[in-house]
This record gives C-alpha cells, sequence and structure tokens, in this order.
C-alpha cells in the first residue's frame, strides 16, 4: 500500500500534460528515509503513468524501476488531492450551511451487514452464494468501528426511511432546494424523469406539501396501468409524456415548458439564479427582491433532471457524524445522475473527511459522469464564492469520486436474470429492500469489497424502492418466477 505523504504540482501553460512529483512512504517503516520513494506523474491525453525511482539502501545507490505501473486508485488519490487545496475550508463551510433545511429530522439509522464465512469459502463473487444477517443497531463511532471487523462486513446508511415517498437520496437533494423555492416566492416547479422516475415523484409531493403546482415532464410513453413512482407522480403532480427526440434535449425542453407555465405575464428562474439573489439579498431580503420583480406573477422554477443542481449538494457537508471524523471509509454509492456521489465527495474534502467516495456508474459513460462532476464541482464554487466572498476558488477539474463500472454492465434500467431473486433473498435475510437497478449495484460492490481485510465500508442506500413496481409490469417474466418459486 502507498500512502501520499508530499507532492508538488506543476501545470504547463498549454495544459496538456501535469506533471508532478510526490513522495510515498512504503511497507511498515514510513518514518526510515530507506523506505522512501519519489514518483514523477505525467498526465497525457489518453491516460495517467507513472515512473518510480526507488532508494536501495543495499546499493548506496538510485534504481531505475523500468515498468510503468498504471494505478488507478493512486491516480484517484492524487487527483482528489489536488482538487482539495481549490475548495472551501471547513471554517467556511460551516458558515455556507448556516441555512433553512427542509428535513426537520435529517438523522437516519444504519444497519450493519455481516457477511457469512462459511458461504464465502463456496466463493463470495456470486451474491446467491453469500448469506447476510442485519445488525439493526451497531455501535458506530471511531474507535468501535476500527475493533468491530471480527466478520466481513459492511454498513448500510438508512436513507430509504426518511419518508413514505420521498426516500433515499432524492430527500437529501430537496433537503437544501426546497427552502429555496418557498424563501423565492416560488408558485410553480418544472422538472423531468423516466417514466418511473423517482426524482419526478418526490418533487411532486414536496410541492403538493408545501402549497406548489409541480409540472412533470416523464420520457416516453403513458403506461397502460399507473403504477410505482408513475403513479405516485400522477397523484400529486401534473404529469406530460414527452417523446425520447425530443427529452434528449433535455434544457430546452424544460425551458420551453416553464415559459408555457409562466405564460406572458410569468417569470421563470433557474436554481442558480434563485441561489444568487438568495446571496447577493440575504435570506430576509430575497423574498422581497423576487416578489419586487414578480409582483403577482406566476415564478416558475426549474430544477434539472435528478436534481443536478449545484445547491443539491450541500446536505452532504453535513453528514459528517454519522461515522466520526477520523474513520476512514469506503463510500459507495450507485450513480444515476451522479449528483449523490459528488455532493459526498465535495462534502468529504471540504469537512477533511478520510472518506473515499466510489460510485457505481449506471447511466452514462466514466467519462460523462467526470464531466457532470466538473460541471458541478464548478458551480458549487460559483455559489460558495457568493456566499463567502470566498475568491479563491478557481479551476474545475473533477477527481473527488472515483467512478467504476457494475460488475454487469447493460443498459441503463434493463434488469438480468436472477436480480430479482437476490433482491427477494435479501430481503429475506435483512429486512432491507433494494432495487436491481440502482441499489442492488451498490450492494454488490459493498458486498465485495466488504470481504476485504481491513475495509470499512459504508453503502448510502438512496431508496428507490416503489420503482419495483414499475419492473413487476416491464418484466413480468422475471417476477412471475418469484410466484411459482413460493407456490412450489
Amino acid at each position: 500500500m502507498l500512502n501520499c505523504t508530499k507532492f508538488q504540482l506543476q501545470q504547463p501553460r498549454n495544459g496538456m500534460i501535469l506533471s508532478s512529483t510526490f513522495r510515498f512512504h512504503c511497507g511498515s517503516s514510513p518514518k526510515a528515509s530507506s523506505d522512501t520513494s519519489t514518483v514523477s506523474l505525467k498526465h497525457v491525453r489518453r491516460g495517467f503513468h507513472i515512473w518510480m525511482i526507488a532508494w536501495s539502501p543495499e546499493e548506496d545507490m538510485k534504481k531505475q524501476i523500468h515498468k510503468v505501473i498504471s494505478n488507478q486508485d493512486v491516480i484517484w488519490a492524487i487527483k482528489k488531492e489536488t482538487l482539495k487545496s481549490n475548495l472551501p475550508k471547513e471554517e467556511h463551510v460551516s458558515r455556507f450551511l448556516k441555512r433553512k433545511w427542509a428535513l426537520r429530522t435529517p438523522d437516519t439509522k444504519i444497519n450493519q451487514i455481516m457477511i457469512s464465512k462459511d458461504d464465502l469459502l463456496q466463493g463470495g463473487e456470486n451474491l446467491g452464494n453469500l448469506s447476510f444477517l442485519n445488525n439493526p443497531q451497531p455501535s458506530i463511532g471511531d474507535y468501535v468501528m476500527k475493533n468491530n471487523r471480527q466478520e466481513p462486513s459492511f454498513y448500510v446508511v438508512r436513507d430509504d426511511l426518511l419518508h413514505p415517498l420521498v426516500n433515499g437520496n432524492k430527500a437529501r437533494k430537496l433537503d437544501a432546494l426546497l427552502p429555496i423555492l418557498e424563501d423565492s416566492s416560488v408558485t410553480d416547479v418544472v422538472t423531468c424523469g423516466g417514466c418511473q422516475s423517482a426524482h419526478a415523484a418526490a418533487v411532486a409531493v414536496s410541492c403538493a406539501e408545501r402549497g406548489l403546482k409541480s409540472h412533470l415532464l416523464l420520457r416516453g410513453e403513458q403506461p397502460a396501468t399507473l403504477t410505482g413512482y408513475n403513479l405516485i407522480s400522477t397523484l400529486y403532480g401534473n404529469v406530460s409524456y414527452v417523446p425520447r427526440s425530443l427529452y434528449a434535449r433535455r434544457e430546452e425542453m424544460l425551458l420551453k415548458h416553464a415559459r408555457l407555465v409562466a405564460r406572458d405575464s410569468g417569470f421563470v428562474f433557474s436554481l442558480a439564479d434563485l441561489e444568487a439573489s438568495l446571496s447577493s439579498h440575504g435570506c430576509g431580503e430575497h423574498s422581497s427582491h423576487v416578489d419586487s420583480l414578480t409582483k403577482r406573477s406566476k415564478k416558475v422554477a426549474i430544477i434539472n433532471e435528478g436534481a443536478g443542481d449545484a445547491a443539491a449538494l450541500l446536505e452532504y457537508l453535513s453528514q459528517d457524524h454519522l461515522f466520526g471524523k477520523d474513520q476512514q471509509l469506503k463510500i459507495i454509492i450507485d450513480a444515476g445522475t451522479g449528483t449523490t456521489a459528488i455532493g459526498f465527495g465535495i462534502g468529504a474534502v471540504c469537512l477533511g473527511l478520510p472518506w473515499e467516495v466510489t460510485a457505481v456508474i449506471l447511466a452514462d459513460t466514466i467519462d460523462g459522469y467526470q464531466k457532470k462532476e466538473e460541471t458541478l464541482i464548478s458551480e458549487f464554487r460559483r455559489c460558495f464564492t457568493l456566499q463567502c466572498s470566498e475568491q479563491t476558488l478557481t479551476g474545475s477539474e473533477p477527481g473527488l469520486v472515483h467512478w467504476v463500472e457494475r460488475r454487469s454492465p447493460r443498459k441503463f434500467g434493463n434488469i438480468l436474470k436472477g436480480e430479482v431473486e437476490i433482491c427477494q433473498k435479501i430481503a429475506q435475510e435483512t429486512g432491507i429492500l433494494i432495487d436491481p437497478v440502482y441499489t442492488l449495484a451498490a450492494w454488490e460492490l459493498a458486498s465485495q469489497l466488504g470481504q476485504e481485510e481491513c475495509a470499512k465500508v459504508v453503502m448510502l442506500h438512496t431508496g428507490g424502492t416503489l420503482g419495483m413496481f414499475g419492473l413487476a409490469q416491464r418484466y413480468k417474466s422475471y417476477f412471475e418466477m418469484l410466484k411459482d418459486e413460493y407456490c412450489s
């Protein structure tokens, strides 16, 4: 294992090559000079390569190691450290978080999932070969977790229990967004998602609870039978189905529909607009400022698909109390839009937490998620600058999140044969319901990493379990197998 202790970075003007020098300590004696190696890193357009110069006390000379090392874990850590210097400091973040929140009780339950040792001997690659046992009230904290590794295990943050309909990361994102809408006297909200979008349903329910009208643009055709999140969206909001060809241009589609809702006398705002006004005029003056612009006209706010907005990142900066501040953790998250994982990454860096955030990609390529990360980090820096007058937050290189492929990649939204049975097995053994599209992907990786020695793995349950109803419609044969097995 290599541990980075010091690095120097030089960025040439052309931006094509990033040359850095790092010092690592290796082995069990990091203090000994003989255990120190110097690494030179060159970042070129097609990837990273590391050349290591090792000092050998026996030979009393520097020995060139000609083997090129391609260690993505080291690269990810290096990029994270580089970006960390450009993000807000912890003392400023505390000021940034002094704002209204939607969740009255943001605390969440944490379960510890024990993985059967006996079944590990029979092959742990397949979840069907594993047995799980849920400890619903584990002792957590820095000291306890360090001494609580008798059996392979991982932890599950039960954000799926936050709200009966608005749960998981949807509740966390809206926790910061909804007060902005209320302070701005917004009357209508426009957003979009898939036919079974948990985000769209969460926006519909949350808006209805606050007397706001929601307008939901759902991709594709209306199903013959309304069920799952589609049913919730229809009951609580105003649903319109959009052809896939138009949905591909999301920003244009959202803006056009928002203008239709606002009509000639109304006004359309993005969340960035509202956040900027909030920062410029203060929380107390913000609503009156927007009112002075709009008077009694409709005030329509646009929320991006999956709440992929910078303000949605804020909630994850306030969650450092769950496992303490000193424990090294591997946070596992399934990535739809990737906003949740990016929020966790920013929160960990800004608060100085030794957390490694890994996201299992589901709906895009790694390059696509990295671009999304770059955009949101840039927007976050801009919002933070407005809030705290911090002018040094420049740069937008991604690197906070370790994006990884799912064990069995597939087209987004598809499930594979046998995955419904795996979800059933987990539910029966642990009492935790996961779905094969999103949370099963995170559970797979958490189970794998939880078997590794000394790994402290934490899976964020992002909710979305009502989507199982829609899947039961689409994959009838897979769910029929559950009935056949039960009847037999």
